[in-house]
């Protein structure tokens, strides 16, 4: 569902307030509204966020994670602008610094997260799949992970020559991210947080 108003601008997007709580995608220049989502979207969010905050502090690594709170301007093709919001985005904790002062958009100038995952669901299945994944491709994000519960496996993505190689993970297998190398999860650990929330 989009907001039928007209078409806005980057710049319009980013001062955009209706005054109230709902979030926004923009997608070609129209606002579409970010669904609640389900208890299971948001476990899962919650509990992989999680994960890569505490393997960043066993690391050390400069990093953080955060969810759903940054924006991903998109280099979609086409005369209108984009502007995305991933469940999970791992970014450098001095580019997270620099969004403190102003809206938590990373722009087409800034250097692209080290890693967003999003959570599929029914009502997103076809833009997660497709339209987000060739978007964060060129980004230049390195890695993108999709973890859907409907068809219990976790896929991760990795960017080799402006396409992402992709891997699917199910049941015990251990997830392999070239970002976490180390990380030691299994694509059921992931999976199960549905018994959790």
């Amino acid at each position: 569902m989009t907001v039928a108003l007209h078409k806005l601008s980057f710049a319009e997007y980013r001062a955009y307030s209706d005054h109230s709580d709902c979030r926004y995608e923009l997608v070609e220049g129209e606002l579409t509204p970010m669904s609640v989502g389900t208890g299971l979207h948001g476990a899962i969010t919650e509990w992989l966020t999680d994960c890569f905050k505490a393997e960043i502090r066993r690391q050390q690594l400069p990093w953080t994670a955060k969810d759903m709170r940054i924006g991903v301007q998109s280099p979609r093709g086409g005369r209108w602008d984009t502007s995305r919001i991933p469940d999970v985005t791992v970014l450098t904790q001095s580019q997270w610094e620099t969004l403190a002062q102003r809206e938590a958009i990373i722009t087409l100038d800034q250097p692209p997260p080290l890693l967003v995952a999003e959570v599929v669901g029914e009502s997103t299945r076809t833009t997660n799949y497709r339209g987000k994944r060739s978007e964060y491709a060129v980004l230049g994000i390195p890695e993108y992970w999709l973890v859907d519960s409907a068809e219990e496996k976790v896929m991760i993505c990795s960017l080799v020559d402006g396409f992402y190689d992709e891997a699917t993970f199910t049941n015990g297998a251990v997830l392999v991210s070239p970002t976490f190398p180390a990380l030691n999860l299994k694509a059921e650990e992931v999976l199960r947080v549905k018994g959790e929330i």
